[in-house]
């Protein structure tokens, strides 16, 4: 009735060893981490207000998408005005006025509202100004303040997914103003690697290489070469580190906004490689752009520069490709987190940065403990005092259920709060209420005359149902504030998603043990409880 199976016995001594294992570098000094092996270094990080970290200032250059926007513009406006023979003359962006602005001239006045009618077809969006033969065309307010809008949210999300992949490690990253984001680092010192991660545009496409032009190295000092009609000399990083400029066509055939996965792995020489799986559309494409080119050279262009041009040996129908260029592991790494976390819409400038220091300090963690101990001891005296034996086994289990919140908390590499203490603090309490409902029904067995073993049973598999349903509600509430959270938010609802699952694990799993174990070799007529 009250047997626990061989393998649960061990799974649960297995998984309390393991706790005690993992969460042991909490409680080390760096040099002592320095000599435990590699996959036992892992600890739990301390926020920014506790431990301090980096604080970056960022700029969005809107101005350089609506130059984009607008530049993209003129391929189109030459073929409609050609198809609606329209003249004109100084067709170009100005880039230097405040907002950029499509000019050019018209050959006929009388062409005025046919050019403006032509230009509204395009992008209903445009606001175009027209003075006698001179037409000016830019976003309007409402089109560009939207654009803006979704540029910076789509910036702030970028960032977040390329400094926490995981969603563990609680960077602050805020909108300030109208084009600036604000990127706090929690324990990172030295924010110039962050920097160049976050930096990077990561705007990947892939196109032909233009086979009518020949490769020009780069030397010192020299200009860029001019490059044939509807082609770019791009640079490419070749074989010991040599530069040389190689002419790719501007058409892009294969966009990386299809991507939807990038990782780091080995290519069939054993270098460094990033592994590439575009969507449905993206693999169409990319099949009827190696099928169109078979023996033809293509580029892979990330940030205007060629990492890679290799040749189409096959047609590459499944979507999946392999980029083969000269990285190390770390490169490769980068490389492949920036693909996955997507392109910044625009260009990022670091206005400021510094390193900040701790806003709360010792201060905080020295009340997070006491609060916490203090939570720890009112809990466990209650439990001894309403359940006497049985209180102190519940508090056996506490003891687990704070080691194993800090080693799951390890394993993760999670960054701790303020949010994440009171998590820890509610966990504590949290925890033995499982124990609570369970006690009672034992109690109430009792009462209705059961014996010790046939109580402790049915409390045990009465109080199931309650505990899981009880638990669940809270999981729920822990998983939407994942999920719609940010920061600090998160790293709440992770600790409380943790504590809740430790807690049944200890409640259902745990104190069982101890109790049947306790049961077996006192022999017990009465429960003390």
């Amino acid at each position: 009735m009250l047997a626990i199976p061989r393998w649960k016995f061990w799974t649960i001594i297995t998984v309390c060893f393991l706790g005690m294992l993992f969460a042991l570098p909490n409680l080390l000094t760096q040099k002592s981490l320095e000599h435990l092996p590699h996959w036992m270094r892992n600890t739990v990080n301390l926020g920014l207000e506790l431990r301090g970290g980096s604080h970056l200032q960022l700029e969005v250059d809107l101005n350089a998408v609506a130059k984009e926007y607008l530049t993209n513009l003129l391929d189109e406006t030459r073929a409609s005005f050609r198809k609606q023979q329209i003249g004109y003359t100084g067709l170009l962006v100005d880039t230097k006025i405040k907002t950029p602005t499509l000019n050019f001239t018209l050959r006929n006045p009388e062409d005025a509202d046919k050019a403006k009618k032509v230009l509204k077809t395009i992008d209903p969006h445009l606001d175009v100004t027209i003075q006698g033969t001179m037409v000016h065309v830019t976003l309007s307010k409402e089109a560009l303040g939207q654009r803006n809008k979704a540029i910076i949210e789509q910036s702030i999300e970028v960032v977040r997914r390329r400094v926490d992949e995981s969603g563990t490690k609680e960077p602050i990253i805020q909108r300030q103003g109208d084009d600036r984001i604000i990127v706090q680092l929690p324990g990172v010192d030295d924010p110039a690697e962050v920097k160049a991660l976050i930096g990077r545009t990561a705007k990947m496409s892939f196109r032909l290489v233009d086979n009518n032009a020949s490769l020009v190295p780069v030397t010192p000092g020299s200009s860029r070469p001019v490059a044939p009609l509807g082609s770019d000399y791009l640079t490419e990083t070749r074989g010991a580190g040599e530069e040389a400029y190689i002419a790719v066509k501007k058409q892009v055939m294969v966009s990386g906004e299809t991507l939807i996965d990038a990782q780091a792995t080995f290519n069939q020489n054993g270098q460094p490689a990033v592994s590439l799986k575009f969507n449905s559309i993206g693999a169409r494409k990319f099949a009827e752009m190696s099928a169109q080119n078979l023996k033809k050279q293509f580029a892979i262009v990330l940030d205007d520069k060629v990492i890679s041009a290799p040749v189409f040996q096959d047609i590459i129908h499944d979507g999946n490709g392999q980029i083969s260029g000269h990285f190390t592991i770390k490169e490769a790494n980068e490389l492949s987190l920036l693909l996955r976390a997507g392109a910044l819409p625009a260009p990022l400038k670091v206005i400021e940065e510094r390193t900040v220091g701790p806003s709360l300090g010792a201060d905080s963690i020295h009340d997070g403990q006491r609060a916490t101990v203090l939570a720890f001891i009112m809990v466990s005296v209650f439990m001894f005092l309403s359940y006497s034996a049985f209180g102190l086994f519940a508090d056996i289990a506490l003891i687990f259920n704070l080691i194993l919140l800090f080693a799951g908390l390890s394993i993760l590499q999670a960054t701790l709060t303020l949010p994440g203490i009171a998590g820890i603090a509610l966990t504590i309490g949290m925890a033995v209420d499982a124990n609570v409902l369970i006690y009672e029904r034992i109690k109430e067995e009792l009462r209705a005359g059961a014996r010790p073993a046939l109580a402790i049973d049915s409390g045990y598999r009465r109080a199931m149902t309650t505990i899981i349903d009880s638990n669940l509600t809270t999981l729920f509430g822990a998983a939407v504030l994942f999920e719609f959270g940010t920061g600090p938010i998160r790293g709440f609802a992770v600790t409380l998603a943790l504590g809740i699952l430790i807690s049944l694990f200890t409640a259902l799993s745990l104190t069982r043990l101890i109790i049947v174990s306790w049961l077996r070799r006192r022999k017990i007529t009465e429960l003390p409880i």
